[in-house]
């Protein structure tokens, strides 16, 4: 059972019930502060399919940052669609092996598929990691059919490495703008922004900022007011993901 149906039938009726009181932002005027739209208009929609679940991966390895990946999983697993029983996204790790890895702060994590058994994901996303020359091989070949490839924090690194972001605008954390910018030099690297977004890349600042694109992503599929109910769900407060 999901923890969003544990908590629902657990007294937590009324957190859903106010969420969906949430009016929608549409033309509202709110934006979020330092947000980049690259390459795409602000509607930017994605089409989610019709019925069954978008498949998300989260590549990991060595020394992942938590938060870089429990942030936008949080999102994707707490979206809510009315008229769908099903879960909106299908979440599985992806990694060199699916052997046990040391995730940051201790944390270990047993890889779901290595990618040579992957499924082919819809949205993939890529957190701060050690990763290995497996890892943007891989990136190249699942691009391609994907909606979204996103990273976040020092995930940029390895989007570079696989020569997605070639000529196009991106972000990192603070602390690596400069590194990204010497050893990419055809990255447009911007700074002081939650997310960069463009119509198939997309990428975020450090940590907390991997929150708003995920739920800009789900806005992309699904809509302002799914991602504000989710979002209201979440007790997350920020309207960084509001383009």
């Amino acid at each position: 059972m999901r923890r969003r149906e544990f908590l629902n039938n657990t007294a937590a009726m009324g957190i859903v019930m106010a969420a969906a009181s949430v009016p929608d932002l549409v033309g509202s005027g709110i934006g979020g502060a330092g947000t980049l739209i690259s390459g795409a208009s602000t509607d930017n929609k994605l089409k989610p399919p019709a019925k069954g679940s978008i498949p998300v991966a989260f590549t990991i390895s060595q020394h992942v940052t938590v938060i870089d990946f429990s942030g936008p999983w949080e999102v994707f697993q707490d979206v809510s669609v009315p008229g769908r029983d099903e879960d909106i996204f299908d979440l599985f790790t992806v990694s060199d092996k699916t052997e046990t890895l040391t995730a940051s702060g201790g944390l270990k994590i047993v890889p779901d598929y290595t990618f040579e058994t992957s499924p082919q994901p819809k949205i993939v996303v890529v957190p701060a990691q050690m990763g290995s020359s497996a890892l943007p091989a891989w990136l190249r070949k699942v691009t391609p059919a994907t909606d979204v490839t996103m990273s976040v924090c020092a995930g940029v690194f390895q989007l570079a490495r696989a020569g997605l972001l070639s000529g196009k605008s991106a972000t990192t954390h603070h602390d690596f703008l400069d590194r990204l910018a010497k050893e990419f030099p055809d990255i447009d690297v911007k700074r002081g922004l939650r997310f960069v977004e463009g119509e198939k890349i997309s990428t975020a600042g450090g940590l907390t900022s991997g929150f708003d694109l995920a739920l800009r992503v789900v806005e992309r599929y699904f809509g302002r007011e799914i991602a504000q109910n989710t979002a209201t769900y979440m007790e997350y407060q920020s309207k960084g993901w509001i383009v």
